[in-house]
């Protein structure tokens, strides 16, 4: 079975490879699949993609020009796939349900410890032989407010790891998690979370009913000061109005590891190029902003979860074992 690998990097190669017993015959390819770039799956029977290829009607059309029965998503999110259109070309796609959500959760409150004790600034300052303080004040986050707002394998495990701070949690999510209820964690309506968190971290899907979730009306129900961080979906927030609330103060912290223009920025070298998306430059401008490329994931133990799930769901599908495969429904 012959499987194209798009947006694939030295280490999708070393980990896809290492878990496969030669049955599957991988083309690595470095672009992102798109309409443009459809046509290097010419000759494959399945393409494996990640969270920035961009499988749409009339890419999906010529995948299924060329033979394509299968699309094996390396990652959970299946928000760039139009199921419908693949449904009705009978493309099968599969997904990765879970691989780490320790990875994704440490690297939320990695954000939240760095954004408050201002640990970024400090390392350059001591770098540069600046050793004062003025300016890298934090705070405990002992009894503060966390609201989680999704509550899956990952906002369960970062709300585990939030109660070990000493923190009140408070969570979101229209259908609520036994293993979260049993943390004796109350569930609350997003109005209340918003009012009463003072770190909000976000933790759902992209969906039509959570796009632009955080927007200028959900930003101003929310505390002065608020610390904002999203390890999920780019297009949680509305961009502009976080940059307007950043301004003004109202965000005091913001913390990101996606962004909702991240599709020809994230997982590229872009050192020796001018930046040219004007909102992402001005993010970078605010001292109380970090952002990572979208690495959250970015563990040994999660490549290996990813790679394994990916390869089980190719040859699953190979050998029409559907049991086996971790498909996406509509």
């Amino acid at each position: 079975m012959n499987v194209a690998v798009f947006s694939s990097k030295r280490y999708d190669e070393e980990h896809l490879s290492r878990c496969d017993s030669g049955t599957l015959s991988f083309t690595f390819l470095e672009p992102h699949l798109n309409q443009t770039t459809a046509a290097l799956a010419a000759g494959h029977d399945a393409v494996c993609c990640f969270v920035n290829d961009t499988l749409d009607e009339p890419t999906l059309a010529q995948l299924a020009d060329l033979g394509i029965r299968m699309i094996a998503m390396r990652c959970a999110g299946f928000n760039n796939v139009d199921l419908e259109c693949a449904e009705r070309l009978n493309i099968l796609v599969a997904r990765v349900p879970e691989y780490s959500p320790h990875a994704v959760a440490e690297h939320a409150v990695a954000l939240i410890l760095d954004l408050n004790r201002n640990i970024h600034r400090a390392f350059n300052r001591v770098r540069e032989h600046d050793y004062s303080l003025n300016g890298l004040l934090g705070f405990d986050l002992y009894q503060k407010t966390v609201g989680v707002v999704g509550t899956g394998k990952i906002g369960a495990t970062f709300a585990r790891i939030m109660q070990g701070f000493g923190c009140q949690v408070l969570a979101y999510d229209p259908y609520p998690n036994p293993a979260v209820q049993a943390l004796n964690i109350e569930y609350v309506p997003l109005e209340r979370l918003w009012a009463e968190s003072d770190v909000i971290s976000l933790h759902c899907p992209l969906m039509p009913e959570t796009h632009h979730l955080i927007n200028s009306r959900s930003i101003a129900q929310m505390k002065r000061g608020v610390m904002l961080v999203n390890t999920s979906r780019g297009a949680l927030i509305q961009t502009q109005s976080v940059i307007t609330a950043l301004k003004s103060g109202h965000i005091g912290y913001l913390g990101l590891d996606v962004y909702e223009e991240e599709a020809d920025l994230f997982f590229e070298d872009y050192s020796n190029t001018v930046l040219q998306d004007d909102v992402f430059a001005r993010l970078l401008t605010f001292p109380n902003v970090i952002i990572t490329g979208h690495q959250a994931f970015f563990t040994r133990e999660a490549l290996d979860a990813i790679a394994r799930t990916t390869v089980q769901n190719l040859l699953g599908f190979k050998h029409q074992e559907m049991e086996k495969v971790h498909c996406v429904r509509r």
